[in-house]
């Protein structure tokens, strides 16, 4: 019985701590990691996003880039960080989920080294063909490249990253014989795009919105469930025929294993409270962003059905860890 009071005490302790903790925070600055250079959707998305959840919490939300290893090296900053709350970052579906399965060891556990906050935003990957090839359409597309096997190129911005993945899904869904071409990173392979170099390609949307509006790229179909605001007429994946297709580029903000869980709900609170600010929706939306929102125990199941989805198409496309 002694033991039991105690333990019912030391839990009772436990709770008023982590509710004091919670009331106290943030009492300083907080640093938000993204783990890529400036300017990308990941950055841009961490940069509205952030800079609205100052006003609400009363505090600095800095803005950290680490880029490296696909977003991998910043993204283990947060692991290795203080559980206290302080240090967070908002992380990508390659360094969450894809990476497990193309790199031979990665330093965290993606499902065992966080605490998921929230879901934050998914950004479509749209396929486009250049101007030259003879197809408008999904059915034009899949009919040209079953007619000339081994003899189309599909460009990606990198081994193992969501354009990659992207165009292995369509070519095992479609069951053609596309060959994959990589570059270092989206501006080469779009250049090698308008130049006629490589036929197709799966990109994050606002990377091509300026391209496709000029029309120098054909839009084909676009990854999601639903058609995108800023390109009304272009089909999704699930209208022309191909609902497997989800190929969308995901960013969700994650904080240290062993975060207090009253700290985690505050976070996810003014995040969410951030994402519903009619000026992050507009600055968001203008750049192909689609705000996702939800619980901690959401974000995270999410996280684990992406870690089977893409660990599937690695295997079936017979994609080899690096």
């Amino acid at each position: 019985m002694r033991g039991l009071l105690r333990s019912v005490l030391s839990f009772s302790l436990l709770l008023v701590m982590s509710a004091a903790i919670a009331q106290e925070f943030p009492s300083k600055p907080i640093k938000l990691i993204v783990p890529f250079p400036p300017g990308g959707p990941n950055d841009i998305i961490a940069r509205v996003v952030g800079q609205r959840m100052s006003e609400i919490l009363k505090q600095p939300v800095l803005i950290d880039n680490r880029g490296g290893a696909g977003g991998v090296l910043g993204t283990d900053a947060v692991a290795k960080a203080e559980p206290d709350g302080y240090t967070i970052a908002i992380s990508s579906a390659g360094a969450l989920a894809i990476s497990s399965s193309l790199q031979e060891k990665i330093p965290y556990d993606p499902l065992k080294d966080f605490e998921p906050v929230t879901l934050v935003a998914k950004v479509p990957e749209m396929l486009v063909v250049a101007t030259s090839v003879p197809a408008s359409n999904m059915k034009e597309l899949v009919a040209l490249a079953k007619a000339q096997p081994g003899k189309l190129n599909f460009a990606s911005s990198g081994p193992g990253s969501m354009p990659h993945l992207a165009g292995e899904l369509f070519k095992l869904t479609a069951k053609i014989d596309i060959v994959h071409v990589p570059y270092r990173g989206a501006a080469p392979a779009v250049n090698d795009l308008l130049g006629q170099q490589v036929q197709m390609v799966f990109l994050d949307l606002p990377i091509l919105l300026p391209q496709v509006a000029a029309g120098k790229l054909k839009p084909i179909a676009i990854g999601t469930m639903q058609r995108v605001a800023a390109l009304k007429d272009v089909p999704t994946t699930v209208e022309v025929g191909m609902p497997d297709i989800q190929t969308e580029n995901w960013y969700g903000m994650v904080a240290p294993a062993k975060t207090p869980k009253a700290i985690v709900a505050k976070l996810n609170s003014a995040t969410l409270e951030a994402m519903r600010s009619p000026e992050v929706i507009e600055k968001l939306a203008s750049q192909g962003a689609i705000l996702s929102g939800g619980t901690p125990e959401q974000f995270g199941a999410f996280i684990r059905s992406e870690i089977v989805k893409w660990g599937k198409v690695v295997q079936a496309a017979g994609i080899k860890p690096n």
